[in-house]
């Protein structure tokens, strides 16, 4: 009975409590550097197990062990999380706001600060008197965005628009498991999409790519793992930008709302060029850490 032995041996030299199990992919994340080693450390482990990261730490609490096979799993799954994987590739699902996408390569992760732009958009959309009023996203990815708006504005019409034939299966995929009715996810240039409803729609947002072509991001997880088309955004990572602003002026009715997600250190630039273009009302907004993250206008 050699497998039987072995195993036995195996679990003897390792604590499989929840709470041993859950320290050591701490203690490992810590040292890769990871930000928020406890979180992703319990994430994982709970994703391995079936269990939501409150009932690992009730489990932690309560002395239980884990099957030696189960730690195994997660010992594979940290491993791949310090090595800098993104967590919401690790687990296939990244959640925004109210929702939990499904998320993998080829598609951008909605990041937190996403939910402010979000928020935004759905204020606006929300504040429009007609019975079904009409928002676009533009460059939807996943389609964390259009979704969002979907789900907490369900008496509007959404569109989503994606160029990228991974993201668009993503964000496709998206629409069907959250069954929303009242959204589309639509494949075109975003520069170009929908000229059907031209003049007619009263929210336009966007997180386009937007970090210029000679910076490289800091984090691992974004320069190793994101797709660049989601990423780059020409020279000085306004090119899109551009296009955004050109086919909001063109969708949106007069008094319509633009809103655009952007680095910290691009709001002086895209206001200056939305006043270019006409914009009205132009105004950059701080996200929850205090950077300037959003900017709106007005038709």
């Amino acid at each position: 009975m050699p497998g039987p032995i072995a195993m036995d041996e195996r679990a003897l030299e390792r604590d499989l409590s929840v709470r041993a199990v859950v320290g050591r992919a701490i203690e490992l994340l810590g040292v890769a550097g990871i930000r928020s080693p406890e979180v992703d450390a319990e994430l994982l482990v709970g994703h391995a197990i079936g269990e939501t990261r409150g009932r690992v730490q009730a489990l932690a609490i309560m002395g239980r062990e884990l099957p030696a096979d189960a730690v195994d799993v997660i010992e594979q799954l940290v491993s791949r999380r310090a090595h800098r994987e993104p967590l919401q590739h690790i687990t296939g699902r990244a959640a925004f706001r109210t929702l939990e996408l499904s998320v993998g390569p080829g598609v951008f992760v909605p990041r937190p600060e996403t939910e402010l732009v979000a928020q935004f958009a759905i204020d606006a959309l929300a504040a429009v008197a007609a019975a079904e009023p009409i928002a676009v996203d533009l460059g939807t990815g996943s389609g964390a965005l259009a979704l969002a708006m979907a789900a907490e504005v369900p008496r509007a019409r959404v569109w989503g628009v994606e160029f990228s034939p991974e993201a668009f299966i993503w964000a496709t995929q998206n629409l069907r498991d959250t069954g929303f009715g009242n959204a589309s996810i639509v494949f075109d240039d975003l520069r170009r999409a929908l000229p059907e409803l031209d003049g007619s729609v009263s929210v336009v947002v966007s997180n386009p790519p937007y970090i210029p072509s000679d910076a490289v991001p800091r984090d691992p997880e974004v320069r190793l793992f994101d797709p660049e088309m989601a990423l780059y955004g020409g020279e000085d990572g306004l090119d899109l930008v551009r296009g955004v602003s050109a086919t909001a002026l063109r969708l949106l009715h007069p008094g319509g709302a633009l809103v655009i997600e952007h680095g910290e250190l691009q709001g002086e630039a895209i206001r200056a060029l939305l006043r270019t273009d006409g914009w009205r009302a132009v105004s950059t907004h701080p996200d929850l850490t205090g950077r300037p993250r959003a900017t709106t206008a007005v038709r």
